[in-house]
Order: structure tokens, then C-alpha cells, then sequence
């Protein structure tokens, strides 16, 4: 098995609904914002070779929306998917299977392009099959009031018309990737949990969006059901520092992973390190 980091671009997201109900005096010197409270939020992909398996694991914003959606979410930086699956050795083209978390814009837009079909939409990763789950995939398509801005019918709609959209039904998508569900964030997200040189390594996804997010208080504004988050995330950080899992972080701007270790306060971060040095 081989492991990549693929970033697939930068954008801003306000920080005070990135934080929830932690005061700013808090949060602030652990993640800054600029002077309109956005901080950088990175869009870190991974990729995985398993087998005769090309696995791209959530694919960014893609660049198919018009300026005034990106003007909200400031895309910056030189980052961007196709650059980094180069930079890996790879193109779009050999991606066998997508698998999305869930289908907020930020995690699965990358995942089609614009074209002159029917849809206007086509399929960014030809010969993949692209993966969601049921549950998740009808919360997405009957948007609540709260996620209808994050669930993009562009982004969700095509995919099922491609005839490349798959539904994963169990607990595992390879022999070496466990999938773990959660439901405060939005419904049935998944989390992998690959298997990895000895290891275990966790994409936190929106779960665990940074290390600052670690402690069981410190829930996005973002998450449907933030009740839900505050048994899930204790739950599974106790299973990871016990077990001595790495935490793969998507949205934090400078580190990739994280080890973990229980003090007088509960878990907390313990070490940063880059995904190379596992």
C-alpha cells in the first residue's frame, strides 16, 4: 500500500462557525482569523494505492462554480488536484474509485466538471466509481434548511446520472480501509481508518477538521446534531489513543497528522508530524 497527500486547494471559512460556542479569546490564539474572523482552511485529500486500487479519498471544491460562489469562500493558493496527483506520480484518468465522506461542497465538488451533456455536468475521474452511502446520500439530496448552502444539487445530482455513483453498504471498503460512521456533523459521514504500516491511520474529516477541534467541547457551528458530536468524538478519541491511531487532518492549513495522548484534562494532541514521516 502506498499513501499520497493530495491538496486540492485553500479557501477562508468563518472562523466563530468553525468554533461553535468557544469564545474567540479561546480558539483565536490557536487558529487565527483575519480581520473579517475568516481563517484558512486547507482541502487535503488522500490518495491510496491498495492493490489494483487507485483510491482518491474526497476531492475538494473542483473549479466548475462561478466567481461569486469562490469570492465567498476565498479559493487562494497554488495548490490544486491535478498538481498534486502529478506531483504523485498519477493523473485524474487512473483514479479506479472516489470515496466521499459525505457531500458537502468542499469534500466532493472536484468530483464532476462542467460539460456540455444533458446535466452540464460530467464525471472529473472518468473511470472511477464514485462512493457515498444511502443514508448520506438521501439526507444530501432532501437538504434541511441548515445544509441546503453545503449540498449543491451540481455537485450530487450528475453523479447519479453518470451511472458511476455506488453505495457502500458495511463497515469496510478494502481489506485494509474500516469505514466508521458518524452522524453529528450531518447524517452517516464516513470516516476511513486505514491500515498502515503497522498502524492505524484516521481521516478525521469534519469530525476532527484541526487538532485545535480535539477537546470534546470545541464543535463547529457546522454540525447538524452537535449533541451527537460530543458522544462521538470522546468515543472515538478513546479508541485512538488507546489504540495509538494517527489522526489525518483535512482542513488544517499546516499539519497533516497527529498523535494523541490522554492528560489531566482528557485527550489531547501530542505530536505533529507529516504523513512521510509515518
Amino acid at each position: 500500500m502506498k499513501l499520497s497527500v493530495i491538496h486540492a486547494g485553500d479557501f477562508m471559512l468563518d472562523g466563530g462557525a468553525m468554533f461553535g460556542v468557544v469564545p474567540k479569546s479561546m480558539w483565536h490564539p490557536l487558529y487565527p482569523s483575519d480581520e473579517n474572523n475568516m481563517i484558512p482552511m486547507a482541502m487535503r485529500c488522500l490518495l491510496v494505492e491498495d492493490g489494483n486500487r487507485l483510491i482518491l479519498i474526497d476531492c475538494g471544491m473542483g473549479t466548475k462554480q462561478n466567481e461569486k460562489f469562490f469570492g465567498h469562500y476565498y479559493l487562494h493558493g497554488n495548490h490544486s488536484l491535478d498538481a498534486s496527483l502529478k506531483a504523485a506520480g498519477y493523473h485524474r484518468d487512473e483514479i479506479t474509485d472516489v470515496f466521499l465522506t459525505h457531500l458537502h461542497f468542499d469534500h466532493c465538488g472536484g468530483a464532476l466538471e462542467w460539460n456540455d451533456s444533458r446535466s452540464g455536468y460530467r464525471p472529473a475521474f472518468k473511470n472511477a466509481r464514485f462512493w457515498s452511502n444511502k443514508e448520506h446520500w438521501d439526507w444530501a439530496v432532501h437538504p434541511n434548511g441548515r445544509e441546503k448552502a453545503s449540498f449543491l444539487k451540481e455537485n450530487i445530482l450528475p453523479l447519479e446520472e453518470s451511472g458511476q455513483l455506488a453505495f457502500l453498504e458495511g463497515n469496510s471498503f478494502t481489506e485494509n480501509i474500516e469505514i466508521i460512521r458518524v452522524s453529528g456533523h450531518t447524517e452517516s459521514m464516513m470516516l476511513p481508518l486505514i491500515h498502515y504500516k503497522g498502524r492505524k491511520i484516521l481521516y478525521a474529516a469534519d469530525l476532527l477538521p484541526t487538532p485545535v477541534h480535539i477537546p470534546t467541547a470545541w464543535v463547529m457551528a457546522y454540525d447538524t446534531r452537535p449533541l451527537i458530536s460530543l458522544e462521538e468524538k470522546p468515543r472515538i478519541l478513546k479508541q485512538a489513543a488507546e489504540e495509538d491511531w494517527i489522526l489525518f487532518f483535512e482542513h488544517d492549513t499546516s499539519i497533516e497528522c497527529a498523535s494523541l495522548e490522554q492528560t489531566e484534562k482528557g485527550i489531547r494532541h501530542a505530536a505533529s508530524f507529516s504523513l512521510s514521516e509515518v
